[in-house]
């Protein structure tokens, strides 16, 4: 439909009040039942990265500076849990959860009166679109300033055919004048409900989208549209499930990283236990946190004579940095053995020793830190690595523990949500470490990760409000390592550092 911008040539041009809304209110869409995923909830309380996608949805505007109020239209039956979930995460600009409409129509119709009166930016928002972004939320009330109605949307890559009845193509669409419509969606109050009242004396009337009420019924409104992202997708289908979470795995490595200033105001006083600290990962992790003013204690056979598949040792060293701090924050697991070789040729010692250190320890660990975690809403960092997404010849024992550390990140995650405990596993490439020269020899130093990058990635995760999370650590395309800073592998051979001391 196109819009009638022509005026009469004797018109006087009129010129508007300027906009001046008295808030900005976020309304988050969740009225969907899951139907196409095939659940039994609504699909915007289906974990993705360790959090309901209405939470991370939320907190997206929560975090907007630019957004004063928000109010939650839930699938009917299912505002407790919605409820509950505003209330446990604290969103303090929740002013309202309650149901939604039978249709998208009634929908917004509630909505509106949920706003009330008065001169409002309005952002419709569909709950199962987590991934969204604050440069997306700010352009939108940006726009408001100068534009009543406001769009999100993406140039389509595909070309897009119109078909009849028959499925035969009846047109091929210009695709450089074609978008793939996303949301937000923001209004003027004054123009949606206008839109809205007009529609009302229509009785055809039957609206998938606000904009698309305000281009019918309002036609001499222009609707501004601003660039979406690939990223802000819908989640409709089960392959979205795992996109989305793909994608905060993604968006997680990339999180931008604080001052030295803020890395001592954030550790300085948290106590950090480190099994496996002697050398690779665990001691660079170790050296930085320490550096930062954390209490560190690293533990490993070779220092301290702890071993992390026996309980005992596990208890005794949780218990040495607790008697000498009075608190445990975060617990790394960086501890772990790579042997090579067929399967069916290993001897059982040789199996027993691989899983009971690379998975059997990880469990120990876990179920031994969780009252101390508990004490301090801390967090348990696990490690696995690009293996576990698929089985490696030679190595399966070693890639199928690191697979199971994958599953126990995401499973613990949930069961320790309610302690407010984090459980997340660092993904590093191929990095320069002892364990790795010993099995696979020397190599190229530039094809390979710095165990100082992972260990500043694994900080950075700590310090973090991330749970649930697999992230992945990679050396970007034609990274060399940073001059003057040895591998891993260099320092294979300097003597292992000494234990932290008992206070």
């Amino acid at each position: 439909m196109t819009q009638d911008h022509t005026t009469g040539p004797d018109a006087t041009p009129e010129t508007p009040a300027p906009w001046r809304p008295s808030r900005t209110v976020a309304v988050v869409l969740a009225g969907g039942t899951g139907t196409r995923l095939g659940l039994g909830i609504p699909k915007q309380l289906l974990k993705i990265a360790g959090k309901p996608i209405i939470e991370h949805t939320l907190a997206v505007f929560e975090a907007a500076p630019e957004i004063d109020e928000i109010i939650v239209l839930m699938a009917d039956g299912h505002v407790p849990d919605a409820q509950q979930i505003v209330d446990k995460a604290g969103f303090r600009k929740v002013s309202k959860v309650i149901a939604g409409g039978d249709t998208r129509n009634a929908t917004t119709r509630i909505a509106l009166d949920a706003v009330g009166e008065g001169d409002v930016n309005i952002l419709f928002h569909d709950a199962v679109r987590p991934l969204l972004s604050g440069r997306i939320v700010r352009e939108c009330v940006n726009a408001l300033w100068t534009y009543s109605a406001v769009d999100v949307a993406i140039p389509s890559a595909d070309t897009i055919i119109q078909v009849d009845d028959n499925d035969c193509i009846t047109d091929i669409p210009v695709r450089s004048t074609l978008r793939r419509g996303q949301t937000p969606q923001a209004f003027r109050s004054g123009t949606i409900r206008e839109a809205y009242r007009i529609a009302a004396g229509d009785p055809d009337f039957a609206a998938t989208d606000d904009c698309g009420v305000v281009l019918r019924y309002l036609p001499g409104t222009p609707i501004k549209v601003i660039d979406g992202s690939d990223e802000n997708i819908k989640v409709t289908h089960p392959v979205d499930v795992h996109l989305a979470d793909k994608l905060f795995q993604l968006a997680a490595a990339q999180a931008p990283r604080l001052t030295d200033r803020g890395y001592t105001e954030e550790l300085t006083g948290r106590t950090i236990v480190v099994f496996g600290g002697s050398y690779g990962i665990g001691h660079e992790l170790t050296e930085l946190a320490r550096r930062h003013g954390a209490q560190v204690f690293p533990f490993s056979r070779s220092t301290t004579g702890t071993h992390v598949e026996r309980a005992e040792d596990v208890e005794a060293a949780l218990k040495t940095a607790f008697e000498a701090t009075g608190r445990i924050d975060h617990v790394v697991v960086t501890a772990g053995i790579l042997e090579k070789g067929e399967l069916a040729e290993m001897d059982q010692e040789t199996m027993d020793r691989v899983l009971h250190v690379n998975f059997v320890g990880p469990v120990t660990i876990a179920r031994q830190s969780l009252p101390y975690l508990q004490q301090t809403k801390g967090q348990l960092l696990l490690y696995t690595s690009s293996s576990y997404t698929r089985g490696r010849a030679r190595y399966a024992l070693y890639s199928a523990t690191k697979a199971a550390l994958v599953n126990l990140t995401q499973a613990l995650s949930d069961e320790w949500a309610e302690f407010g405990v984090r459980v997340n596993c660092i993904n590093p490439e191929r990095t320069a470490t002892p364990m790795r020269t010993k099995a696979f020899g020397e190599e190229p130093e530039h094809t390979l990760l710095a165990a100082e990058a992972v260990a500043q990635s694994s900080l950075d995760v700590l310090i973090s409000e991330l749970t649930g999370q697999v992230i992945d650590v990679r050396r970007a395309p034609g990274e060399l390592p940073a001059a003057g800073v040895p591998t891993q592998a260099s320092r294979a051979s300097a003597p292992a550092p000494a234990p932290a001391p008992a206070g």
